[in-house]
């Protein structure tokens, strides 16, 4: 038998043990009329004696085959379709549909260019180093999904989909991956996973793997949770000037957030919430400002601002809790 017209019974045979009777019905009436070639239902409830012949569908003529092929996978596009819009599939870390916001309408967590920033790169636990050009643009990204209310897994997704924008499949299933793998962590990642080579050599999988891994850990080393409990939260980020040293401490009882920031030129902070804020210079290096009626649970914004640095303000998020 011809390879084309077996194709076509495969194809056919396959459509109705999937379907029912009705689905069946629907395909044959619109397959009834191609380029001029009719086909005949089969009168299977018919007890008259009628020919075989009649109960047959019309073979095709092979010339008539791809027209039929065109159609039938049109068909079967289109119910695939409206099987995908009544049932959307779900991304690797959810359980349920989830509506997110289309942009981000908060002005502390605006684009920041990362010129100056990006020498942080050095302290990240990662198996080999990004070109400065793409670790700039996934550190910019990461500063404006930074307080944008999405679970952890789509701000991965977010913040490495402009660099691969075709393969946005491939990619909720590395960031699921990664947030689920108990090889996630910097640590166990710097002991067990080795890369030769540069960054252009890695496979398109491993590029997106590593980008992925970098997100994480920028998110990680921008957001700053402080608990009632602990004396103080020290942390460092490293600039193509110096070494930004922040010790920041919360005050429950008096409902205050205190930080204490070195660096290493002039510069100035800006502490933000929802309704408050509090902004301090350096004219020494040393910054010190405080923030009032602190809520547990929030999430602040902290500007860091280096003066005689050519970019915008890094900025921080910070977490009071409990």
């Amino acid at each position: 038998m011809n390879s084309d017209t077996e194709s076509l019974q495969n194809q056919l045979l396959a459509w109705l043990l999937a379907e029912d009777a009705s689905t069946e019905e629907d395909f044959l009436v619109e397959s009834e009329e191609i380029n001029g070639a009719k086909t005949a239902k089969a009168n299977t409830a018919s007890t008259s004696g009628a020919s075989e012949s009649e109960d047959m569908l019309i073979p095709f003529q092979l010339g008539e085959i791809p027209a039929v092929q065109t159609r039938f996978q049109a068909v079967l596009k289109r119910r695939l379709q409206n099987q995908i819009q009544d049932n959307p599939p779900l991304f690797p870390w959810e359980s349920q549909l989830v509506d997110y916001p289309d942009y981000v309408d908060s002005p502390s967590i605006a684009w920041v260019p990362a010129w100056g920033w990006a020498a942080q790169q050095a302290k990240l636990s990662l198996p080999i180093l990004m070109p400065e050009k793409i670790f700039q643009q996934l550190l910019a990204r990461c500063q404006e999904l930074l307080t944008f209310p999405m679970p952890l897994g789509a701000k991965l997704v977010g913040a490495v989909e402009s660099l691969f924008p075709s393969e946005p499949q491939a990619l909720n299933d590395l960031a699921g991956m990664v947030l689920r793998s108990p090889y996630r962590s910097a640590d166990t990642l710097e002991k067990s996973t080795t890369l030769e080579g540069s960054f252009s050599d890695l496979q398109p999988r491993q590029q997106m793997a590593l980008s992925l891994l970098a997100a994480k850990q920028l998110l990680e080393n921008l957001t700053l949770t402080v608990n009632a409990a602990q004396e103080v939260v020290d942390h460092e980020w490293l600039t193509d000037v110096g070494t930004v040293t922040l010790r920041v401490k919360y005050n429950q009882a008096a409902e205050k957030l205190i930080v204490e920031a070195s660096l290493p030129q002039k510069g100035n902070l800006k502490l933000e919430g929802e309704t408050a804020s509090a902004v301090a210079d350096s004219t020494s290096g040393i910054v010190n400002l405080e923030l009032n009626s602190v809520v547990p649970g929030a999430t602040y914004t902290l500007a860091v601002e280096l003066q005689d640095m050519d970019t915008q303000p890094l900025t921080f998020a910070i977490v009071p809790t409990n």
